[in-house]
């Protein structure tokens, strides 16, 4: 029987769409990995879900952390069928292009873009391991270039563009899985604010569905709401 466990990995997952998503796929059956950086937050958030949480300590801008959350996971576990890449940052500052430091642009990059590459190869040969493996990347509209930006947070807005081209070429690589970008929308969250239109159980609806429910050969997508949205 265990090996008909489904098991998720879901980073940032201390608080906000992390958290809520995390509790969704717990609800849906999963043996869900709650990923944080901060062990104290980790810890609370993985009792408030109960026995279908475990913790696991990841710092997904350092690539030793990420390393040793991998070796962790497999000697608790034999697979993993999901992972949803949450984890993000805006900068302080993060408001006029044309002031961006490089300090500011390569912790944003680093957290927000390299973190979730990273991620997606250490964890891959567990991932390799499910019969229907899948990959989350929880990305932003504030990324899509189609329309232009808008000047809000550019290097963020810059950071998941980057985002979605990792995306793109996780699905390149690995034909058998299912990797798309998803933007949860504007989500009341201490990085959304308290006037954002959409709950975090609105935003992270979307992601659940793209980690369970979603069909296996929808990949290499970015969407919003289950539809494919251009970037």
């Amino acid at each position: 029987m265990a090996k008909l466990e489904k098991i998720a990995l879901v980073t940032g997952a201390n608080k906000g769409i992390g958290f809520e998503v995390a509790r969704q796929l717990a609800n849906k059956g999963f043996r869900v990995f709650i990923g944080a950086r901060n062990e104290k937050a980790g810890r609370s958030a993985t009792e408030k879900i109960g026995a279908m949480a475990t913790f696991l300590k990841i710092d997904v801008s350092d690539q030793k952390s990420i390393q040793e959350a991998a070796r962790e996971l497999a000697t608790a576990v034999d697979h993993l069928d999901v992972l949803v890449n949450n984890a993000g940052i805006i900068v302080d500052g993060d408001d006029a292009i044309l002031k961006a430091t490089p300090e500011q642009f390569e912790e944003t990059m680093r957290t927000n873009a390299l973190g979730p590459l990273m991620v997606a190869e250490t964890f891959q040969p567990l991932l390799a391991k499910s019969s229907a493996p899948r990959i989350v990347n929880v990305s932003s509209s504030g990324g899509q270039l189609h329309d232009g930006a808008d000047g809000w947070s550019p290097i963020y807005c810059i950071s998941k563009t980057t985002l979605n081209g990792v995306t793109s070429q996780f699905a390149a690589a690995l034909p058998k899985f299912a990797v798309n970008s998803v933007c949860p929308g504007w989500v009341r969250t201490d990085m959304g604010g308290s006037s954002a239109p959409r709950s975090v159980e609105q935003g992270a609806e979307g992601i659940v569905w793209l980690a369970a429910d979603a069909p296996q050969n929808l990949t290499g997508k970015f969407l919003q709401d289950r539809k494919v949205i251009p970037w």
